[in-house]
């Protein structure tokens, strides 16, 4: 009499099957950044020529003070927790041996340096596990990670967004 029942080790070879098969779809799934640009950051409503008011000149030191009105802060909170992609320049808070780690990032070369800074909507604070090497400074990134609102204060200026930075790589025109 011949038994019905294939035999435990082709159970076992058929689960460990059906299990690989169950797991492969999810790991061929990579999480995929969205891709956003720096009017993203902008609330939706709010256009580009409102987050910055009239202005000051500072005659003795000759800088223009840029007066920021209420829309320099709203945040565009559909952005919060989310994956993302973004480009833009690197302004280090320091430089160490093996590159730079912490750095805000700004949508133009040279912005918070030399000129008054942009409004915090327009600017990001990132940390990266790995460091960006220091001689690449003036090179445009893509940086990706997960970006959080949160508006908060730095030496060079008033933040509203951060980006932990899983990848960052050079921005190609």
């Amino acid at each position: 009499m011949q038994n019905p029942r294939p035999p435990l080790l082709n159970r076992r070879s058929a689960l460990l099957l059906l299990s690989a098969t169950a797991l492969a779809p999810v790991a061929a799934m990579a999480k995929t950044a969205r891709e956003i640009m720096w009017e993203d950051l902008i609330p939706p409503g709010v256009p580009y020529s409102e987050i910055i008011g009239e202005g000051e000149m500072d005659m003795l030191n000759d800088t223009w003070n840029p007066i920021y009105d209420a829309n320099g802060i709203k945040l565009n909170a559909a952005l919060d927790g989310l994956y993302i992609k973004m480009p833009g320049f690197i302004i280090p808070f320091d430089v160490a041996a093996d590159g730079v780690r912490d750095f805000m990032l700004v949508p133009y070369v040279g912005a918070c340096i030399h000129t008054p800074p942009p409004p915090a909507n327009q600017l990001v604070v990132v940390h990266s596990d790995t460091p960006w090497p220091g001689d690449e400074l003036w090179d445009p990134v893509w940086v990706t990670g997960t970006i959080s609102t949160q508006l908060q204060s730095t030496d060079l200026g008033q933040t509203g967004y951060a980006i932990r930075a899983e990848a960052m790589e050079v921005y190609e025109w």
